[in-house]
């Protein structure tokens, strides 16, 4: 198991490291890897032959804080599924079906059909970091009022609030400003246009603040694994642990939601893809869902950007694409 997941690991890194590289070269225009090195070069000040040119403009402004975005939100939602999984019991868990990114949807195209852009470029994060919180509250209250925090409640809890804000979103989209209505399609699918060096921080926060909640409490979740009883004669507050691993799983979903839209499947496929070579255990289990996230999601962006140029699809259509015949191999894999 070492050498294998070793050797998943190190391929995961060059697989990322790979396509960053092709993210930032390829697109509408496509610049050589040399001309991108040189122009990093620049930016940061290792290379004093030239002044700035518009090809440094592209890659250093545009394609290189999208790319590292893509890194740190594909990341967030592959370690967000494993723990929703893992405190659920529930292999088709992920932000989508907490309702979590349907509420940061609903933020998002409420400030785009009725608000508008009144607190300047982080009007629309914060609108939608404030619906994924909002949604993350309903569910809390609705499960305290089922009295207890088992998974299945939790479940039942997420659909719930996830067709609620679906339907206001809808709503909002009908009743709204027509003329908004391709932004909001684009928005609630996911996209990565977003990017700059002043909000990529938002998603570099998301990833980090899951990432270390899942390396930190790595053994409890490990303990969870082998039932509800068995955590429980460890010494593990199975009720406390679900309810803290929820809400820190909505604040990252919140925060990764509110600068890149809403991007689903990642955050089930991937800890099913990554527990064929890292194991069961978490430690080892969020490093691989890790890079395998950040690996799906700039390739995914890459290709949705590239498929129909110059138009730039959702990623969310490449990722749900993805999704789709991945379900369907994994039911074929259980009925074998």
């Amino acid at each position: 198991m070492n050498s294998r997941f070793a050797l998943g690991v190190t391929a995961a890194l060059a697989a990322v490291a790979a396509l960053a590289c092709a993210s930032v070269a390829y697109g509408s225009t496509v610049i050589p890897l040399s001309q991108v090195l040189l122009s990093i070069g620049r930016a940061i000040g290792w290379v004093q032959d030239a002044a700035i040119t518009p090809v440094d403009r592209i890659v250093v402004d545009l394609r290189l804080p999208r790319a590292i975005l893509a890194i740190a939100v594909g990341a967030g939602l592959g370690v967000i599924g494993l723990l929703l999984q893992t405190v659920t019991r529930n292999d088709l868990a992920d932000p989508f079906l907490f309702g979590l990114s349907a509420g940061a949807a609903a933020g998002a195209v409420a400030v785009i059909t009725r608000i508008g852009d009144r607190l300047g470029i982080l009007t629309l994060p914060i609108a939608a970091f404030a619906g994924g919180m909002c949604a993350t509250a309903v569910v809390l209250v609705l499960i305290r009022r089922a009295q207890g925090y088992g998974p299945e409640r939790l479940v039942l809890a997420g659909l719930a609030v996830s067709f609620l804000f679906t339907a206001l979103t809808n709503y909002l989209v009908f009743s709204g400003d027509q003329r908004a209505a391709h932004s909001v399609l684009f928005w609630t699918m996911g996209g990565l246009g977003l990017a700059t060096w002043r909000n990529i921080g938002i998603g570099m926060l998301g990833a980090l603040i899951v990432m270390l909640y899942a390396l930190l409490r790595h053994r409890q979740l490990d303990a969870l694994l082998g039932g509800e009883q068995t955590a429980e004669s460890l010494g593990v507050s199975v009720t406390r642990l679900r309810k803290v691993t929820f809400l820190v799983a909505s604040f990252s979903t919140a925060l990764l939601v509110s600068i890149a839209g809403v991007i689903g499947f990642i955050g089930l496929m991937i800890p099913h893809v990554a527990r064929a070579f890292a194991g069961p255990l978490h430690a080892r289990l969020a490093v691989a869902c890790g890079l395998l996230g950040a690996a799906l999601l700039l390739g995914s962006d890459l290709l949705a950007r590239t498929l129909l140029p110059p138009q730039e699809l959702p990623v969310g259509v490449v990722t749900s694409s993805i999704g789709a015949f991945f379900v369907v191999a994994m039911l074929l894999h259980h009925k074998r």
